[in-house]
């Protein structure tokens, strides 16, 4: 029987509870929760999200969400206004400050996940990206 330890889905775990702590502590740096830069880098993506656009991307409640957004406006870095054809829908997009805070976080996410693969070739970081999408595709239904 395989220790436990070494089967892949607790593996799996381990690697995304190291790579959230390390994270959340590099975004401390720049003011910025984990939750915050989800969303300053799903808005970037994609300007005008929902708040229900957004807790599904970044994986949070909806009420979270709403908190989360409301921190973001406080500071500056968010701005939502009405849906044009759906007044109770607020869309959310980055300002020129949000910006500016998406970028700080960037790169202290970025040195995090150099950090991650030191010691991986190249060609192991491609396979490690194809073997987690093709995990990913084979636990996802349709």
């Amino acid at each position: 029987m395989t220790d436990s330890t070494e089967r892949p889905g607790w593996l799996l775990k381990r690697a995304q509870d190291a790579l959230n702590a390390a994270m959340t502590a590099a975004l401390r740096e720049h003011g910025a929760t984990l939750p915050e830069y989800a969303v300053l880098t799903a808005l970037a993506e994609q300007p005008g999200l929902s708040n229900a656009d957004l807790a599904r991307r970044t994986f949070v409640t909806p009420q979270t969400m709403n908190q989360v957004l409301r921190e973001l406006e406080h500071r500056g870095w968010v701005s939502r206004h009405p849906h044009p054809e759906h007044g109770r829908i607020r869309q959310a997009e980055l300002t020129g400050d949000g910006r500016q805070a998406l970028g700080g976080g960037q790169q202290a996410v970025d040195a995090v996940e150099e950090r991650m693969l030191a010691g991986l070739s190249p060609a192991q970081r491609d396979q490690l990206v194809a073997g987690l999408r093709s995990c990913i595709a084979n636990l996802t239904p349709g």
